[in-house]
């Protein structure tokens, strides 16, 4: 540990808040929502604890954190029961006042463990409109839920999804997400910036690779050759069907897989395009720092993409799973230069008004600083589980 407990002779009312944020350890969007509710914050102290992921090394991440004055501890993966123990360990030594258990399924161990070692206040944040719950693990929410103070969902498409799973409707809140806009900077001028595509997200089951690269192929067949930027790490196994399907389809030359990008404001503030082909979202943050950073946005007409932009207007949205929607999209945006960059510039403002993280921190603090009145339920929560339009639009 990193951080001694408060003194027992200490009134609680003499420290400031501490909150402790739970969250994946893949790095996900819902870690950088954690990440960037740590930190300074007035009136508040903060730790950031990590589950670890198979696939990612959080090593050199967690000192990068640490340097920039974050408190960060990592708990083990390998058993749902050793990461309780792990996290309610860290609960007892540094006394948490709010633990906020952030996404699927991380948001059930981390109240679990919350309650084994007495934090006063639980908070879930839900991330995504699809989880694979199960009738197991959906009963332990839903019973954890009579424990849970509040539960927030990153946009109104998740909220309407954790009611429809039968969470409690007075108790979930929307706090739509936001990014660090100053860290998004505002890009090169239009005319400077490359005819390409990135697609900053994980390679997953989630993520609609698939259909970008099919669409990469008919630009080509019209003579259209733009380089597509993949940017995200994720499961090597999605990865390498990805690029299994650009070699078959012969466009493994214009398809770069980056993996890791270390510098994506980089990245997206010299390129005209940014797509998010997917399944579903919680919120597409990873569309939405394209916005900010000038990039026109094309996103899949999906749950969670929907609510970022509004079609034609401050950005596109193409049929789900429809490649050739797609191509059309993004022949028509590299044809008209002019027409895209006033969409592009529609977006950027509207992304900055909308999803600015200063907003959804003081969101976050005055749900903190301010519990409800109503009592939360004692009924015993569940043992833990054991085994744990594709025409474009142009003015």
């Amino acid at each position: 540990m990193n951080a001694s407990p408060p003194s027992s002779a200490a009134p609680a009312a003499a420290r400031p808040l501490r909150v402790l944020h739970f969250v994946s350890g893949g790095f996900s969007g819902a870690t950088q929502v954690a990440i960037d509710l740590c930190g300074e914050q007035p009136g508040q102290q903060t730790m950031l604890v990590l589950r670890r992921r198979a696939s990612v090394d959080p090593a050199p991440r967690v000192r990068e954190l640490r340097e920039r004055g974050l408190l960060v501890e990592v708990v083990p993966r390998w058993s749902h029961t050793v990461t309780i123990w792990a996290l309610a360990r860290i609960c007892r030594d540094w006394q948490p006042d709010v633990l906020v258990a952030h996404g699927f399924s991380e948001h059930l161990w981390g109240r679990y463990a919350g309650l084994r070692a007495g934090v006063p206040r639980l908070i879930q944040v839900e991330h995504n409109t699809r989880e694979n719950y199960g009738f197991w693990r959906l009963r332990q929410s839903l019973r954890l839920a009579k424990r849970t103070e509040r539960i927030i969902a990153v946009s109104q498409a998740v909220r309407d999804a954790l009611v429809r799973l039968g969470h409690p409707a007075e108790r979930c809140t929307v706090v739509v997400n936001g990014i660090e806009l100053g860290r998004w900077t505002q890009g090169r001028p239009w005319d400077e910036r490359e005819d390409a595509i990135v697609m900053p997200a994980r390679f997953a089951a989630q993520k609609d690779h698939f259909t970008l690269i099919r669409a990469t192929a008919l630009l080509a067949a019209q003579g259209l050759r733009p380089v597509v930027y993949l940017a995200g790490e994720g499961k090597s196994s999605w990865r390498a069907r990805a690029e299994r399907l650009a070699r078959e389809l012969g466009v493994q030359e214009q398809v770069r897989f980056l993996g890791h990008v270390s510098d994506m404001p980089e990245l997206l503030g010299r390129v005209k395009l940014c797509v998010l082909s997917t399944h579903y979202e919680g919120l597409g943050l990873g569309l939405i720092e394209g916005m900010v950073s000038g990039c026109c946005g094309i996103g899949s007409d999906v749950e969670g993409v929907q609510e970022v932009l509004t079609h034609g207007e401050t950005g596109f949205l193409v049929p789900h799973e429809d490649a050739q929607g797609l191509a059309q999209t993004l022949a028509r945006c590299l044809q008209d230069s002019a027409g895209t960059a006033r969409v592009a510039a529609a977006g950027q403002l509207h992304a900055r008004a909308a999803f600015d993280r200063r907003r959804m921190r003081r969101q976050y603090l005055e749900l903190f600083s301010h519990p409800p009145t109503e009592k939360v339920g004692t009924n015993p929560p569940a043992r833990p589980d054991p085994q744990a339009h594709s025409s474009a639009a142009f003015g």
